[in-house]
């Protein structure tokens, strides 16, 4: 039975060896540098680094990513419903009405997200 998983071993065995390798040249190499006020400064192609280091991004632009994640999530799950629509109506009627009930709670989350302003920019 060992004699299965022996592959699998061996594969967590080199992953592991690879990563704990990996950090101890990083580390190593790391060490032999030496450190400068200008070598620690931000590298900006060549030009003086100015202003803060991280711009502070609005929630505004949190929240539209997300209900672009959400509802290009939503449009994915519509491909296999068309790819298997036209075999799947002769028998039953039952796949459209399942799917418009879909578009319909997905219509009511979009027309919610505009009703509270979260599309909009300028608030």
């Amino acid at each position: 039975m060992i004699h299965d998983y022996l592959p699998l071993l061996l594969h967590i065995g080199v992953a592991i060896g690879f990563a704990v390798s990996a950090l101890l040249v990083s580390v190593l190499l790391g060490m032999a540098g030496r450190r400068t006020r200008v070598k620690d400064t931000a590298y900006e192609c060549g030009m003086v680094p100015q202003g803060e280091t991280q711009p502070r991004f609005s929630v505004k632009f949190y929240l539209v990513a997300m209900l672009f994640i959400l509802f290009d999530l939503e449009i994915v799950f519509m491909y296999p419903w068309a790819v298997v629509y036209k075999e799947m109506v002769v028998e039953s009627k039952l796949i459209l009405w399942s799917m418009l009930s879909f578009i319909t709670i997905l219509m009511v989350g979009y027309v919610y997200a505009l009703k509270k302003g979260a599309l909009d920019w300028k608030k």
